[in-house]
């Protein structure tokens, strides 16, 4: 008997369908000899991101020398960033040590909700760090004149609202489809892997989810860009060997981060539906779903002396 599920269609029970009413995740499957390999690396990249990402958030707060936009951006992708991991690495964990459950169809647009919420949240908060940075070098007399208080959260709360609004259009226009199989071919809810399990043409949705990708990828990218046109004439004219080198380091980190993440959000939502292997699908998803989230902590850390700085005083040491 044919399995279909579709939200919301009463015309559905005159037809002669069971209803689906979880998936079951496929995840690492053909990694089988390699599954507890990959759960101790992942599990310890997953405990790191938490860890640098917390450390990041409270060290921000604590530290007076700290408390500017520049670093108030960071505070917020960090907090994005853990939310963002939280909701797909622990399930992707227990199913690598066979203790994954089923996840209902609420579970998984819930899980879908989030997903697409702080990834794009991510997105937009890297393009207003984009701007910060070019206010700071273009302008930095007026600096804190600009990037006050209620321009800072103003630029937080839109990038948490496109990626509200963002979620809310993904996740409604995918879970309308009606499902005609269960084993979902990644390790979490993402859209073109549920959208595989319709029982019908998706070519619609997939144009929508290629649009709304150009629009949250392609376009903060442009900013960003234009942001980096502007502020590198400007570094090269700093006359200071030592304020052109710190110019450079502080936008090394925020590219290097920018670079990463749209990187791999292009190569996974630009890319025509059918153009790889679930094999390599997945090796991209792991990139942004648990490389990504731990580059942030690491490259602000290693290479941010203010940081670096804030953390010796807070735990009354010193780096070597």
């Amino acid at each position: 008997m044919l399995l279909c599920f579709r939200f919301g269609n009463q015309s559905m029970k005159r037809e002669n369908f069971t209803l689906i009413t979880d998936f079951v995740f496929q995840g690492f499957s053909s990694f089988h000899e390699q599954q507890i390999t990959l759960f101790g690396v992942f599990l310890a990249l997953y405990i790191l991101t938490l860890a640098g990402n917390i450390i990041i958030v409270t060290i921000i707060r604590i530290d007076l020398h700290l408390h500017t936009p520049m670093y108030f951006f960071l505070s917020m992708l960090s907090t994005s960033e853990t939310v963002y991991t939280l909701v797909i690495l622990p399930r992707m964990l227990s199913s690598l040590v066979g203790m994954s459950q089923p996840i209902s169809l609420a579970g998984c647009a819930t899980q879908m909700f989030f997903f697409v919420t702080f990834g794009i949240t991510n997105c937009f908060l890297l393009t207003a760090m984009g701007y910060d940075r070019y206010v700071a070098i273009c302008n930095p007399l007026r600096y804190m004149v600009i990037m006050n208080k209620r321009l800072r959260i103003q630029l937080v709360l839109g990038a948490c609202s496109i990626g509200l609004i963002v979620a809310i259009t993904q996740v409604s226009s995918v879970f309308r489809l009606p499902f005609c199989a269960r084993k979902v071919p990644h390790f979490f809810c993402d859209i073109r892997p549920v959208m595989k399990l319709s029982c019908i043409d998706t070519t619609v949705n997939e144009i929508l989810t290629l649009i709304i990708s150009v629009l949250v990828l392609v376009v903060p990218m442009g900013l960003v860009f234009i942001s980096y046109v502007l502020i590198i004439p400007t570094i090269l004219k700093i006359a200071s060997v030592e304020g052109r080198k710190k110019a450079f380091a502080t936008c090394a980190s925020h590219l290097t981060v920018v670079i990463v993440h749209y990187g791999c959000a292009s190569i996974a939502y630009l890319k025509p539906k059918s153009e790889n292997t679930r094999e390599h699908d997945q090796l991209i998803s792991v990139t942004y779903t648990v490389i990504t989230p731990l580059l942030n902590p690491v490259v602000y850390t290693l290479r941010n002396k203010e940081v670096k700085d804030a953390l010796c005083r807070a735990v009354g040491g010193k780096f070597s």
